[in-house]
């Protein structure tokens, strides 16, 4: 019917939605399933957050829009990857080693003080301070006794305990991730380990391949902007060309000390995850990770294969956490954070998944954690529940 000037009203029969209420019943959660994606293989790969420590409320937006995204593609037709990179190797790792051998040492009963032991550790201080490595240094002895303070393992020689120290550790603090991300929701079907990455060889390889393309060369950089002269040393360095691929400088892959860059292990890490024969790579990172993108998007365009794997990162602007109108100050070396299973066990799941989604990823928000809770108009997750509050009570009635 027309319904004034410029607007046409059109009115569907009721057998109309008949059909469709039959259609949702019988499909149930296949209802919608589409076939956009042909089946193309797309690996989505998110929080992936450092193992030093359990999840925090700032982890909480990059796993809750990853996994959100990932369930549209699979919804969409895409065969999808969820993937979780575990940051295992590097100096975080071996600081996370120091800080859980002093738990360890602290369950034993040692007669050491905490600056005496600070004072042989890397750096002159213990970086994780967090109580949450206590029930590691419990475990430790549980599963050593003291074999790992043996006399001839002095701390300032660390060779006896480390690797054992970290790679334990590692595996208690991703038992406690899997943990935290289950109680969100959230389930990835793979773990891919940097350490391993590495220790395959994969990295060598990747890089390998880029020389066989000419792609990488021994340069000096010109010093970065706003630097001043006697702030700048110029040296040669291994550098990728990924001038060549958009980016507005060449990116270094070997440290002054020899040791691949974080950059040159990204690239072995996402040289693996085209091996296992992803179409599309998606990458949900933090914002501070911003300035990384164009480097990254060059590497795999380069070790791409007839335009093949695409990456495309998702950026995840900060989440600000307010208590009582007040900034919640986080660090997780001083274990002062709100954890991600504090806020789930104060809110519910759904409640931060849904205000998670509540803003564009690439725009900042506050996360309040009293409004979230409120029973108020200010808070839009109240009115999603009460809806469903709602619909349940006609069902209720419909079926008495």
């Amino acid at each position: 019917e027309v319904a004034g000037p410029g607007f046409v009203n059109m009115t569907l029969a009721a057998s109309v939605w008949q059909d469709v209420a039959r259609e949702v019943l019988e499909a149930g959660e296949a209802y919608g399933n589409g076939t956009a994606g042909h089946g193309v293989k797309v690996n989505v790969e998110y929080v992936s957050a450092n193992p030093t420590g359990p999840m925090h409320v700032g982890h909480c937006r990059g796993a809750v829009v990853g996994d959100v995204l990932a369930n549209l593609l699979a919804k969409a037709g895409y065969a999808v990857t969820k993937e979780y990179y575990i940051n295992d190797a590097g100096a975080q790792v071996i600081a996370l080693a120091w800080a859980a051998y002093w738990r360890y040492l602290q369950a034993l009963g040692t007669r050491m003080t905490e600056d005496a032991f600070a004072a042989l550790v890397p750096g002159g201080a213990i970086q994780y301070g967090g109580d949450y490595l206590v029930p590691v240094g419990e475990a430790l002895v549980s599963r050593h006794g003291g074999s790992l303070a043996a006399a001839d393992a002095n701390p300032a020689d660390p060779s006896v305990w480390l690797d054992t120290v970290k790679a334990e550790t590692v595996d208690m603090m991703m038992a406690m991730i899997r943990e935290d991300l289950d109680a969100l929701g959230v389930h990835h079907d793979v773990f891919t380990s940097e350490a391993r990455i590495l220790a395959d060889g994969e990295t060598d390889r990747a890089i390998a391949r880029l020389e066989e393309k000419g792609l990488i060369y021994e340069g000096v950089l010109e010093p970065p902007k706003g630097k001043l002269p006697d702030d700048w040393e110029a040296r040669p360095q291994t550098l990728f060309r990924s001038t060549e691929f958009g980016d507005d400088v060449d990116r270094p892959l070997r440290k002054s000390d020899g040791s691949n860059t974080y950059f040159a292990n990204d690239i072995g890490y996402h040289a693996d995850k085209i091996r296992r024969g992803a179409d599309v790579l998606v990458d949900v990172w933090g914002a501070d990770h911003g300035g990384y993108v164009t480097r990254m998007k060059a590497a795999v365009a380069a070790l791409a294969q007839d335009g093949r794997p695409v990456l495309d990162v998702l950026l995840c602007q900060i989440v600000r956490i307010v208590r009582d109108g007040e900034p919640v100050r986080m660090s997780k070396r001083a274990g002062t954070f709100v954890t991600l299973r504090d806020l789930i066990d104060e809110v519910g799941r759904d409640a931060v998944r849904f205000t998670m989604l509540t803003r564009k990823a690439d725009a900042q928000m506050e996360f309040d954690l009293d409004q979230v809770v409120a029973q108020s108009r200010d808070n839009p997750v109240f009115y999603v529940q009460y809806a469903h509050a709602r619909c349940c009570s006609v069902l209720r009635a419909a079926a008495g």
